[in-house]
């Protein structure tokens, strides 16, 4: 037989298959920053012009790497990659709830101070905005008499007010007692001026807990007694100022039980 001297043909060699290993070190060098931001303390600015320029470079349809189902060397020169989509910012759920609370608190404010100046109570309720929550002020003169905590008639309607506007809350509400300085009078129902002030707070919870609908995990009763004074104890009108009971709306999200 004769035997062929045709000599056999070598295969073609592929001159791409550099591109997988460059898209390797790509991918170890993402990989790679991705560890170092991770163990850095994050700077929102920056991270948000990372993000944003990341989000520019993935949707570039000229990049030389393309999502196919073939295997790397497959690609041919002058293929384009389908350009990346990207996706529309949302607010995160935390921050579109904070934004809720924070609306939700404002409404509160506005209602409680157009109250107030519908019925000429400037002098027994007054209202502020702190960085804890919204407070409303109410002094002992609306709402107690001298050294005791049973409420008045006249307290009434503006506790029912207050009621109707939390009940739709969902929030933790601090209820404050405050007194002034002076020593309680002798057979006094209280041991003390603490004592009065916790007891002047739990009359106003359970006042507000027979609106209906009202939750009852949704107040926390707190007594300061003399000790957090708003003006020297030094008059009686001073005196007067310092006897208060605080309701204060919390901020900070504390979801009820």
């Amino acid at each position: 037989m004769r035997r062929s001297n045709r000599k056999k043909r070598n295969a073609p060699e592929n001159h791409e298959r550099w591109l997988i290993t460059y898209s390797d070190l790509i991918t170890l060098l993402l990989i790679f920053f991705i560890v170092m931001y991770s163990m850095s303390k994050v700077d929102m600015a920056k991270y948000e012009m990372l993000s944003e320029s990341l989000h520019l470079q993935f949707a570039k349809g000229d990049t030389i790497i393309e999502k196919h189902d073939g295997p790397a060397g497959d690609l041919k020169q002058g293929d384009k990659a389908t350009p990346v989509p990207t996706d529309t910012p949302t607010p995160s759920p935390s921050a579109s709830a904070q934004a809720e609370r924070e609306r939700e608190l404002q409404d509160l404010l506005s209602k409680v101070n157009q109250y107030i100046e519908e019925n000429n109570l400037q002098a027994q309720v007054s209202t502020g905005d702190l960085q804890r929550g919204v407070v409303i002020k109410l002094n002992d003169m609306v709402l107690f008499d001298l050294g005791k905590a049973d409420l008045k008639p006249a307290s009434l309607p503006i506790l029912d007010k207050l009621g109707s506007l939390f009940r739709s809350l969902d929030t933790k509400i601090s209820i404050e007692g405050h007194t002034d300085n002076l020593p309680l009078q002798t057979g006094s129902l209280y041991k003390d001026n603490l004592g009065l002030s916790q007891a002047r707070s739990v009359s106003v919870i359970r006042y507000l807990l027979s609106t209906p609908g009202m939750n009852d995990r949704m107040f926390v009763s707190t007594a300061y007694g003399d000790t957090m004074p708003i003006a020297p104890n030094d008059t009686e009108e001073n005196r007067a100022k310092n006897r208060r009971v605080e309701i204060v709306v919390l901020r900070e999200p504390q979801k009820l039980n």
